[in-house]
């Protein structure tokens, strides 16, 4: 069943265009990651979706119901979750999940139960009596996760959800959203981190208000472009990673070159094996400890393709 589809929307502000013909679709129950630079058009696309936004052009459907048609009926299926912490600093943690069941129009025995099944699942029974803005940055988005499923929404959009909590919070929010993907909850998500984007089941990128790929993580890692014929990738492992990569990026047969941690991930021509690269950089002083094969990543896929439309936008027409 799909829970979100999207043809060609768009939307303008002014001569502007910040979402650009964007097409995909959402099944029930995913975890869809949308990613992207800053400002290449996520959180409007998100607004869109949400009929917050007055599409400019193309159609939408959430959860079944016409975006532009009936958008107070998206608004009632949905829940929305910001990047910054967006409920009442000076309200307790009960008193905010009181105020935003009401404002679902929630009452009585029902808001209480469901407050009750809020607390339980999102393990924050400790600070119910404690000032929202007096918990940390993990506990904070707990809560606003559990305020956004007070009304038990279909279709969750969280933007950004984990920015500036710190790893272990951030493992923890991961495994709350398994579980409730588990029960049938589509997540359509925004996220800088590669390990997030790693734990989603599809996946779309884009590129200041163009779509530039669309598909599960295995299909991204398998894109043509991403090993064409005649290369293939390696990770060089060494410590002076920062100067080696400057040294690799200026070999002929090196095609492209990035550093993640202390390992440089190259894209090299079938000319040069990866232990004939190896020995270059050793006789230009630097010292490998390791050097394999590799197949593409998450972070490779989107360092190509963002790099491959960067190229294309400054060639002059």
């Amino acid at each position: 069943m799909t829970a979100i589809r999207a043809e060609k929307i768009t939307r303008r502000f002014g001569e502007f265009t910040a979402v650009d013909g964007v097409s995909f679709q959402v099944e029930a129950g995913e975890i869809f990651g949308f990613l992207g630079p800053n400002g290449s058009g996520k959180t409007v696309t998100i607004k869109m979706l949400c009929g917050i936004l007055p599409l400019s052009g193309g159609d939408a459907w959430v959860d079944g119901i016409d975006v532009r048609a009936d958008p107070d009926s998206v608004r009632s299926r949905i829940g929305y979750m910001s990047q910054k912490f967006s409920l009442y600093d000076d309200l307790t943690v009960l008193e905010n999940l009181r105020f935003y069941g009401k404002v679902y129009g929630l009452g009585g025995a029902k808001l209480e139960r469901k407050i009750e099944e809020i607390i339980e699942q999102n393990n924050i029974r400790p600070y119910v009596n404690r000032q929202a803005g007096k918990l940390s940055g993990g506990w904070k988005q707990r809560l606003a996760l559990g305020c956004a499923l007070l009304h038990e929404p279909h279709i969750l959009f969280l933007d950004e959800p984990t920015a500036g909590i710190d790893p272990v919070a951030r493992r923890q929010l991961w495994d709350l959203l398994f579980e409730l993907s588990g029960r049938g909850i589509t997540f359509f998500v925004t996220t800088h981190y590669m390990d997030e984007v790693e734990r989603c089941s599809h996946l779309a990128y884009l590129y200041y208000g163009k779509l530039i790929a669309d598909g599960t993580p295995a299909a991204l890692r398998h894109l043509p472009d991403m090993t064409p014929p005649g290369t293939h990738r390696v990770e060089i492992t060494t410590e002076d990673v920062t100067s080696a990569l400057r040294t690799a990026r200026t070999l002929p047969a090196v095609r492209s070159a990035t550093i993640f941690g202390r390992s440089i991930h190259a894209l090299i021509e079938d000319s040069v094996s990866g232990n004939e690269l190896g020995e270059i950089l050793r006789r230009k002083g630097y010292d490998v400890e390791d050097i394999r094969s590799l197949a593409p990543s998450l972070e490779d896929v989107f360092v190509e393709l963002t790099d491959r439309r960067q190229k294309e936008l400054e060639t002059p027409a």
